[in-house]
């Protein structure tokens, strides 16, 4: 018996320049991918995921409101609500952190392209497909980056992480770290507890493991 053929690769898009956002959708559509939905910010992509349920999704890395990490931020909360969506984040800039922590779980089905390095359209097609059928695509500047991080156990940390080491070595408690950045003690909890296990500080019962960690941060 003939197995019903496959419709067309569904795809959803983030993409705050209204340009390349056109772009990319008469660029897939000719490709024969069906965009069911195209965004300029990332959170409307995440509220209508249920609804769209894309095979696909493609997301800038910065987009509104902060410009800073949108993007892969909510490729991580796709992921973690439907892990067979492939990612495939489209960059002007090699976000080293956020890729390794987008990267970090070892699943297939990724992808992380310069936007500037794209050399043709049928590139940026072949990796479309590529990611979507459960393979990884990284451009040699991003997979550089990521290996000159290796060997940094700093370079692991979330940007929150990062935030809440900072605040560490202010000497702030968890509560003031808390009220600093406007989450709940708990979450500050969580972020300290993870930024020990990156940094391989083990509670050994004797070590000051915030005292190490916070050494660790000021000689970077």
């Amino acid at each position: 018996m003939t197995e019903p053929s496959r419709g067309p690769l569904r795809i959803v898009l983030a993409e705050d320049s209204m340009l390349l956002r056109e772009g990319l959708v008469r660029l897939f559509d000719e490709a024969g991918f069906e965009t069911v939905a195209a965004y300029g910010e990332a959170d409307s992509l995440l509220a209508a995921l249920d609804e769209t349920r894309p095979d696909l999704a493609v997301l800038d890395v910065r987009m509104p409101p902060t410009f800073r990490d949108e993007g892969v931020r909510a490729a991580i909360e796709l992921r973690r609500r439907m892990p067979s969506v492939g990612v495939l984040l489209l960059s002007q800039y090699v976000e080293g952190t956020y890729a390794h922590e987008l990267l970090s779980s070892g699943e297939g089905g990724m992808g992380y392209l310069l936007k500037d390095r794209v050399a043709s359209l049928d590139e940026l097609e072949d990796a479309v497909e590529r990611v979507s059928e459960g393979g990884t695509v990284l451009d040699p500047q991003v997979v550089r980056e990521l290996l000159s991080r290796r060997s940094d156990p700093l370079a692991s940390l979330t940007p929150r992480e990062r935030e809440v080491m900072e605040l560490m070595a202010e000497g702030r408690t968890n509560a003031g770290i808390a009220k600093q950045l406007f989450i709940g003690v708990g979450a500050v909890e969580k972020n300290v507890t993870s930024i020990f296990q990156k940094l391989g500080l083990e509670d050994s019962g004797t070590d000051h493991r915030r005292v190490l960690a916070v050494l660790t941060w000021l000689q970077r």
